[in-house]
């Protein structure tokens, strides 16, 4: 079967998701109904805007002021929350037309599935013939993971693939040479060489949520010859590639990981690593720019990058990025598209580099960026590791083995994320040493022989 969604099944998935999402608990943060067109005050046309509280998306909040004050009739709120908050609630939202967002910040996962469902507005209508925007400055594979028929449904704000960071100091003193293009083994024997009570070996994502431990995992599974399915939608979780990967990943975290690492995502790693209390971390690429910003890191200029380890394939990074989109639900649209010009805009990443910091600047959204002097300039640690990986990674064929979908962290099928979250929560028992690979790789097996089954 085609890995495109077909619009039956969409149909299929958006009943079932409007009865699912009635039962999930949206964030504290994600009270009120500042979405709704009540929300009018006089003149003022208010925004609500929910996001992920990473890095980029504060600095966006903070620089909001530049936007209002040239746009005074227009006032945009934020709602900041943690990754897997966020999923919960926009997909709540959307699912039920609750109409309580203007813009939303979406993966590439979400984008080709809510468009089939008509829940999201084409960004066409507007960007296509604006020469102010340029929508043909976006990076290719980032707009063309968030375009359907060459219509765009979300605009970029930043992308990213993933590798390998590394403390300098740490390192050095170890008297290790890091390789440009590493094994896991290789990563897996450095990381419990340098592990120690002082800091971690390496930080290694292990929290529950398809997009945060699973994302990690599912690279060093494709690597390892191992996949979700086969090209007849045959789950093989227990297959021995699988097992493979999710040994070797157990077993380092065991070894040289953070402690607790089910509470650790990306936002957790990230400040292990900058406050220098792990020695390697593997991660999103996007992940740099904090990461070089003395303001934030104290380990900015003295962090080595090298490809994302590989066992069996070339390469082994992912491709994301966060978008913004409209629901058709909001009642200001126009307002909405206003907003996201100016933050995906090819003026943005000046604005932030000036106010901010070069190194902040949102990476992988426009090949734009990557011409400004003061860009390359601070960012050459890992501005063109970052643009070589995103141009080279296949979502098609991630992998040692076909696939019937496309995605390399994600499965673009309606089913993921239930299958994904419920997975991470079964693996999460194995880091935390309560339950054996063998029995995880089976329960999870079983979970996703249901979702391959209703692909067929």
């Amino acid at each position: 079967m085609s890995s495109r969604l077909n619009t039956s099944r969409a149909a299929a998935w958006g009943t079932a998701l409007f009865a699912s999402a009635l039962a999930l608990t949206a964030c504290s943060g994600a009270g009120g109904g500042a979405g709704d067109s009540s929300a009018d005050s006089g003149t003022i046309t208010e925004l609500t805007l929910a996001t992920v509280n990473n890095p980029q998306m504060v600095d966006m909040e903070q620089l909001k002021g530049e936007f209002e004050a040239d746009h005074p009739d227009i006032k945009v709120n934020f709602i900041q929350m943690e990754e897997n908050d966020l999923r919960d609630a926009v997909t709540k939202d959307i699912a039920t037309q609750g109409g309580q967002y203007d813009i939303l910040t979406i993966g590439a996962y979400e984008v080709r599935l809510w468009q089939q469902n008509d829940w999201i507005v084409n960004l066409s209508q507007w960007a296509d013939d604006d020469a102010e925007y340029d929508i043909d400055d976006l990076f290719p594979p980032v707009r063309t993971s968030v375009s359907v028929d060459d219509d765009l449904y979300a605009a970029p704000f930043y992308g990213e693939s993933s590798f390998l960071m590394y403390n300098r100091d740490i390192i050095s003193e170890a008297g290790i040479t890091v390789p440009e293009r590493p094994t896991w083994q290789e990563v897996a024997a450095m990381a419990k060489q340098v592990d120690t009570d002082d800091h971690a070996g390496i930080c290694l994502r292990g929290k529950p949520g398809w997009g945060e431990g699973i994302a990690s995992l599912n690279t060093v599974v494709n690597t390892f010859g191992g996949s979700w399915f086969d090209m007849d939608w045959n789950a093989q979780v227990d297959q021995e590639g699988f097992r493979k990967a999710l040994t070797f990943w157990s077993e380092t975290i065991r070894d040289s990981g953070e402690a607790d690492p089910v509470s650790y995502g990306f936002t957790e790693c990230l400040n292990l690593f900058t406050q220098g209390k792990a020695a390697f971390w593997y991660d999103a690429t996007s992940a740099a720019g904090s990461v070089e910003d003395p303001d934030l890191s104290e380990v900015a200029g003295n962090v080595g990058y090298v490809h994302a380890p590989v066992v069996e394939t070339d390469e082994s990074g992912w491709l994301w990025s966060w978008n913004l989109a409209i629901p058709k639900t909001s009642q200001k649209q126009e307002a909405a598209w206003e907003f996201i010009k100016w933050a995906t805009g090819k003026d943005y990443a000046s604005l932030v580099g000036n106010e901010l910091g070069w190194s902040r600047v949102p990476p992988g959204a426009r090949l734009s960026t990557y011409d400004i002097p003061e860009y390359q300039e601070a960012a050459g640690a890992f501005a063109d590791i970052t643009k070589e990986t995103m141009l080279s990674v296949n979502p098609e064929h991630p992998g040692v083995n076909p696939q019937p979908y496309v995605g390399i962290q994600f499965i673009t099928i309606p089913e993921w994320q239930d299958l994904g979250n419920s997975a991470s929560q079964v693996f999460a028992e194995v880091y935390a040493g309560r339950k054996s690979v063998d029995d995880a790789l089976a329960e999870v097996q079983e979970l996703a022989q249901k979702a391959g089954d209703a692909q067929k």
